[in-house]
């Protein structure tokens, strides 16, 4: 009798199943309908993305990353639209608290990662740095030789690489000397007190007239900063043609020996550090003076000696 009770519960149970599957047949070809749509849809998407690879040239892995990005979501819309086909909005709800919970788990486990990636996005979209610009960022100077998702790497001009995050890269300062075609060398001299400082500026200036690589067409500067300890200190301002690292650091060497040959020849002195003892101050003793005293002292000790 339990036998027939329980065959019996079971037929209706499947029966009631595949009557309610006939009913929907015609809601589950809609939303495969719906899915099949979403598909193309999203690989439609994820192309349009990847075409927009022209303006962001050089960040093919950030673009790939996005295209699959917004192809993800655009199915996962398909699919949830496809449930609501089906008369599964609270399995839909139940999908969406769900996915929440697990997003509002991962931002917190992985919020660097997260900030590293959307600022991987952001600079790749602005785009203040491309490959192959001499940029300064973070208190690193070099070649940018890759932007990916998680950094933007460096090469230093001894050959290291530098990887640094994008997140500081976006949010600290960035010098980019490959935006412009010239660079501008400010060169720290000091000259001694008894210079006619008329006389250094003309030499000085004229000194550098002719170094390779000076662009002429901008005015060489010289400014007299202040009274140094030793010195009176300058800055010379002057332009080269080109942004190449090593060209330079060439152009300063450059400047530095014609500066140093022109002064030789004109007698202008670069003082090195002076220190002048004063022991006439309040509380001290004059020079002279302490030299009889030590003197006395010394004769002092003679006589003891001698007795």
């Amino acid at each position: 009798m339990e036998i027939k009770e329980t065959t019996a519960i079971i037929t209706e149970k499947l029966t009631g199943w595949a009557t309610t599957a006939i009913k929907m047949l015609p809601n589950i070809g809609v939303a495969i309908l719906i899915v099949v749509l979403f598909y193309f849809l999203a690989k439609a998407s994820r192309y349009a993305v990847r075409k927009i690879d022209e303006k962001t040239k050089g960040n093919t892995a950030i673009m790939k990353l996005l295209g699959n990005f917004v192809f993800s979501v655009v199915f996962v819309l398909g699919l949830f639209a496809a449930l609501s086909a089906v008369q599964l909005d609270k399995t839909v709800t139940s999908l969406l608290a769900g996915a929440g919970i697990i997003g509002l788990a991962l931002g917190f486990a992985f919020q660097d990662t997260a900030a590293n990636f959307l600022a991987g996005i952001i600079i790749a979209l602005k785009r203040p740095i491309r490959l192959h610009d001499m940029v300064e960022s973070n208190d690193e100077i070099g070649i940018v030789r890759e932007l990916n998702l998680r950094s933007t790497i460096l090469r230093n001009f001894q050959g290291q690489d530098i990887f640094i995050p994008n997140k500081s890269v976006l949010y600290n300062k960035i010098i980019n000397y490959s935006r412009s075609e010239m660079r501008r060398l400010d060169l720290s001299v000091g000259v001694s007190y008894g210079e006619d400082l008329e006389k250094v500026k003309k030499i000085t200036l004229d000194a550098v007239s002719n170094i390779p690589n000076l662009n002429s067409n901008k005015d060489k500067n010289l400014w007299f900063e202040e009274f140094g300890d030793s010195s009176i200190n300058f800055t010379l301002a002057i332009w080269m043609n080109d942004m190449n690292q090593a060209k330079f650091r060439t152009f300063k060497s450059d400047a530095i020996m014609a500066i140093k040959k022109a002064y030789d020849e004109n007698d202008i002195m670069i003082p090195f550090p002076i220190r002048t003892l004063d022991f006439g101050i309040k509380g001290g003793e004059k020079l002279n003076e302490m030299k009889l005293h030590i003197a006395g002292m010394a004769g002092g000790d003679d006589k003891a000696s001698a007795q």
